[in-house]
């Protein structure tokens, strides 16, 4: 399973990928967003991790964060994504000044897609985000939170929120970034081998444990719209998280 993306002229679905870059240096983010916004992504900035779960918690997730690794004297690049990990799955490219082959290691293994050591070529960037969001694909809703799915669900990613027919139930850490990759494919079969390693990417696991964690999820969802399913089984294949048709209403 691989997507690709298109650059479009507004945010949103069907707009341009938005990109949240999160760096304690004012001229670095300036020099982000420039960049950035001159091949049309849609940019926007934090200065701290704090600040960035602030905004997410307010406008949603984004496609990508590229995320300093060292922001003194708050939370830290590892930090942050750790607590992005908490209810998403959103890809991250860390960038560090510290060329030290244990850190970028421990990055990659636990937390980042990519890295790029600045100073950084503005071009390189570019062909790193686009190779990271052509591997794992767009996350498909509108940039908001909680995301709209339909009349009669929504999902608050950051709380760990599902809103059923105005009825909230809350989400673990694992249901909330297995509900995330599903929606970030949706329509789209997902691949079981994918999942495990998107899920779990530092273990050796198996299908029996994401069997549970799906179980779990669909207990979650089964109520919405009386008898549609929104996680379909694909026997053999993996999964499918399948909106309600809008000719359902």
């Amino acid at each position: 399973m691989e997507k690709g993306h298109n650059i479009g002229n507004s945010n949103g679905r069907g707009g341009p990928p938005s990109i949240l870059v999160v760096d304690d240096s004012i001229e670095a983010l300036q020099i982000l967003r420039h960049t950035l916004e001159r091949v049309g992504y849609y940019v926007w900035t934090a200065t701290s991790g704090e600040e960035a779960l602030r905004k997410i918690a307010g406008r949603g997730l984004p496609h990508l964060a590229i995320v300093d690794m060292y922001m003194p004297p708050g939370m830290n690049g590892f930090e942050l994504c750790e607590r992005l990990n908490q209810f998403s799955d959103l890809p991250v490219i860390m960038l560090t000044a510290v060329d030290e082959t244990n850190t970028v290691v421990r990055a990659i293994q636990q937390f980042a897609e990519d890295y790029v050591l600045k100073p950084f070529s503005p071009s390189e960037l570019v062909a790193r985000i686009r190779r990271v969001l052509d591997r794992v694909g767009e996350f498909p809703y509108e940039a908001s939170c909680p995301v709209q799915v339909d009349p009669r669900l929504s999902i608050d990613f950051p709380a760990r929120k599902l809103i059923k027919e105005g009825v909230t139930s809350s989400l673990t850490p694992t249901e909330a970034r297995l509900l995330y990759i599903l929606m970030r494919s949706s329509g789209e079969t997902v691949e079981t081998d994918f999942l495990l390693r998107r899920m779990w990417p530092r273990e050796i696991t198996f299908e029996d444990r994401l069997h549970v964690y799906v179980h779990r999820l669909r207990s979650k969802l089964k109520e919405v719209g009386g008898k549609h399913q929104y996680v379909i089984l694909e026997r053999g294949v993996g999964y499918r998280f399948q909106p309600r048709p809008e000719a359902a209403y």
